[in-house]
């Protein structure tokens, strides 16, 4: 039996990834803030993980196999998390994004060695404990927080950059309820002037990923999303065929603010270190109108 720890996790993928290493025979423990209870039959322990000495208060003297981080945000709470798990596991897994590739536009599919997290520079200054802050700067805090991971060779880290996620009757992020009242109304969608497709990932696809991830012995960061990127079009074309008589009705914008899932720039990610690794992606094409029949509840 391993002792995997996952930090945060209580909704979306990360309760499905805990239904997974439980049916798998994990032993599991959830942190987080006591805001809300974790599955049955995980032990919970309650701390702030932005605060060293209640983290290291909660753990006492316990050791895991695999610590999964599913809510490191910010280059303060990685150093936190890495200094207080140097010991404590054989193997730490970072939920990261897609996001960190922000600055890397490319006509192809990106790779992991576009952005090597050893060459970001840290600022623990900057103030990362601004919502709103934090929020305009979700790549860039994710991408510092690879950073510090990435900084201690004898740390065993790994990040799960992960792709734009769809699918699920628990999808809080509204980005498909967007599209769909869009239709049911019929306002424009605002997209971008070039709108490029971006790689994605279903709910549960990502959740057996990081399963197998935590078993796993590779380091350094790892692309997680579907075979194939879809469009805006594409995925509206999905909605539309969930909202009678639903049309979708695009308007192109320079500036301001424009629809979820459409982008200025290429999101598509390179899979191909994960399945030479030995993991096997699904096509979104095949996934596509099951995850939005999901979410919209038809």
């Amino acid at each position: 039996m391993r002792e995997v720890c996952v930090i945060g996790g209580n909704r979306y993928f990360g309760k499905r990834l805990i239904a997974r290493l439980m049916a798998a025979g994990d032993r599991v423990t959830v942190i987080n803030r006591g805001s809300s209870a974790p599955p049955p039959g995980t032990i919970h322990l309650v701390a702030d993980r932005n605060e060293e000495r209640s983290l290291e208060s909660a753990l006492g003297s316990r050791t895991f196999d695999v610590v999964v981080d599913q809510v490191c945000y910010t280059p303060r709470q990685a150093a936190i998390a890495r200094r207080v798990f140097a010991g404590r596991t054989r193997r730490y897994l970072m939920t990261s994004t897609v996001e960190v590739y922000e600055y890397e536009d490319s006509p192809a599919p990106v790779r992991e060695d576009a952005l090597d997290p050893r060459t970001v520079a840290v600022d623990l200054d900057l103030p990362w404990d601004d919502p709103q802050f934090l929020d305009s700067n979700y790549g860039e805090g994710k991408r510092q927080a690879e950073a510090v991971l990435a900084a201690d060779p004898a740390f065993p880290y790994a990040a799960v950059r992960v792709a734009h996620v769809l699918g699920g009757d628990d999808d809080f992020t509204g980005r498909l309820a967007h599209y769909a009242e869009r239709m049911r109304t019929g306002e424009p969608i605002a997209v971008p002037a070039v709108n490029h497709p971006a790689t994605y990932i279903h709910v549960a696809e990502i959740a057996d990923f990081l399963a197998w991830a935590a078993g796993a012995d590779f380091g350094g960061p790892v692309n997680a999303a579907s075979h194939g990127p879809l469009t805006t079009e594409e995925l509206c074309a999905a909605v539309a065929a969930h909202i009678p008589g639903g049309t979708a009705v695009f308007r192109e914008v320079e500036v301001g603010e424009v629809s979820p899932f459409s982008f200025a720039r290429s999101y598509a990610m390179d899979n191909s270190r994960a399945e030479r690794l030995g993991f096997t992606f699904g096509d979104a094409s095949e996934w596509l109108h099951r995850a939005v029949a999901e979410t919209l509840g038809r």
